[in-house]
């Protein structure tokens, strides 16, 4: 501690205080983290049990396919497809397993153009039956390059249909309206209609009764009950309303 002064009085002199000592601090470098343990290895117990156990499933589906194999297929329903085409067409093959068996299988059948519909039901143990609904033939549609073919009355082309002369010819010129003349075809079936020829401008149906022609097809639906009151008349029909000619 400093000595007062002489000559300062009674003043308070405080003393030099000496500057605090500082310590350095030390930041520790941060450590990287330990890395996750391995799992520990399966007992090779277990392994020989996973093992065991997929072989003894493959074996009993193997065993399933050999001792439940479809013994007995019904088809009903088929007019134009034998039954061993509707079985071949479903995928009833010898000896294919019963529990195997699904609608998968049966793909084909249900695209097949004389396939309407098809039910299948399957029978434990082994087996199956098949109940299909066929099209039927419904008009002859000539085609534009002189071909005739048989349709469905949804238009599906029948392959290898037998050449029927009675079924309505539907044909033409310009574009396209065969769905037009199949759908006349269906208004006015309780006229007995022959044949539908469409062009550009419309369409002519002869019928058991006459002929009549429109080109409106909703003035068609309208005045269609004019056919039956102007028997083996020429009838036009317009929106307006309708011509007879003798």
């Amino acid at each position: 501690m400093s000595a007062r002064k002489v000559g300062e009085g009674n003043r308070r002199i405080v003393p030099d205080l000496p500057e605090p000592l500082m310590t350095p601090v030390v930041v520790p470098e941060p450590q990287p983290e330990p890395a996750p343990l391995p799992p520990p290895p399966k007992p090779r117990r277990t392994r020989l049990w996973t093992a065991l156990g997929l072989t003894l499933t493959a074996a009993a589906l193997a065993g399933a396919w050999f001792a439940l194999p479809i013994r007995t297929v019904t088809v009903a329903g088929n007019s134009q497809l034998s039954e061993a085409r509707v079985q071949e067409l479903a995928g009833l093959t010898p000896q294919f397993g019963w529990l195997y068996y699904g609608a998968w299988r049966a793909r084909t059948l249900a695209n097949h153009p004389w396939i309407l519909s098809a039910k299948i039901v399957e029978t434990f143990p082994d087996a199956v039956s098949v109940e299909i609904v066929e099209r039927r033939p419904y008009a002859r549609w000539k085609r534009p390059d002189g071909s005739i073919v048989t349709l469905a009355a949804d238009g599906t082309l029948l392959p290898g249909a037998a050449p029927n002369s009675k079924l309505p010819l539907l044909g033409g010129w310009g574009p396209d309206r065969l769905a037009d003349a199949l759908y006349v075809t269906q208004l006015l079936s309780r006229y007995t209609v022959q044949s539908v020829a469409y062009t550009p401008s419309g369409v002519t149906v002869n019928t058991g009764l006459g002929a009549v022609w429109s080109g409106d097809l909703k003035s068609l639906v309208k005045y269609a009950g004019s056919i039956s009151m102007y028997p083996n008349k020429k009838i036009n029909i317009y929106p307006w309303g309708v011509s007879v000619q003798e």
